[in-house]
């Protein structure tokens, strides 16, 4: 069956009106999760649950029950969507520290596909570590690099070091090493997979002009994983066959049924 009904979007284990969709809109405060369904299952769901979970002791001061966010979300896929892209995002209800639990529904996304041409912002996120909603800066810089001919932006502070793209993080291949930047950034679910089940990895700081010395970099997202050809319009090493080796290891991933 093909659902018809898509996007849906599904406050507290009921169907949104637009009166319950005004805090979302009107509130940057809360936090949320992005996975890609395939088949009723999601990759490291284990690790989108422990970041709800984490997310919300350190913003609301209490812990997130995992049950109730995998039936919220089974509640929205409904017995018709099988694939999908699913948010979770958790908010205030009001002015203290009770939450509330978003769940939107929309058409599964394919993955990066091609290499990706980034460019270097002078940026980083606030609070890193949290995948939180309402930040300004990394929407404008994306959407600035997008309209000058690239992929992605790729957040660097002001001493030179990078941290991970606007929408994902970043890796580099050093020998059989892959090297995750020690900068802040969000550990993304796919970053920890590939930490969890790929080959060797470590955490050290990388500077914009080290980038051409790597045999190569790649992008890592809920989406999948893509080489990078080019970072501020210069050529890098093209490491698409390591990059599709860690694909593999990725797509190898069963998943666990939501």
């Amino acid at each position: 069956m093909t659902p018809t009904d898509l996007p849906r979007f599904e406050i507290d284990g009921r169907r949104a009106t637009a009166e319950d969709l005004f805090g979302p809109a009107l509130r940057a405060y809360g936090h949320f999760t992005a996975m890609q369904v395939r088949a009723g299952r999601v990759r490291g769901l284990a690790l989108h649950l422990a970041r709800l979970d984490a997310a919300n002791r350190d913003l609301f001061g209490a812990g997130l029950d995992g049950e109730l966010i995998r039936d919220r979300v089974r509640h929205a896929l409904g017995d018709d969507v099988r694939d999908a892209s699913v948010r979770v995002q958790v908010y205030a209800a009001g002015g203290g520290d009770a939450t509330t639990v978003l769940v939107a529904v929309r058409p599964p996304k394919a993955g990066p596909g091609s290499a990706r041409r980034l460019v270097s912002v002078p940026y980083q996120r606030s609070v890193a570590e949290v995948k939180h909603i309402g930040d300004f800066g990394q929407t404008y810089y994306q959407r600035l690099a997008r309209r000058g001919g690239h992929d992605d932006a790729l957040l660097v502070a002001a001493d030179g070091t990078v941290s991970e793209t606007a929408t994902a993080n970043i890796g580099f291949f050093d020998g059989p090493t892959v090297v995750w930047p020690t900068a802040p950034l969000l550990a993304g679910i796919t970053m920890q997979l590939l930490v969890a089940h790929g080959p060797v990895s470590e955490r050290r700081p990388v500077r914009v002009a080290d980038a051409a010395s790597f045999e190569g970099a790649f992008v890592a997202n809920s989406r999948g994983i893509a080489a990078v050809s080019h970072l501020d319009g210069v050529a890098l090493p093209l490491a698409e066959d390591r990059a599709k080796g860690l694909i593999e290891t990725y797509e190898s991933l069963t998943g666990d049924l939501i």
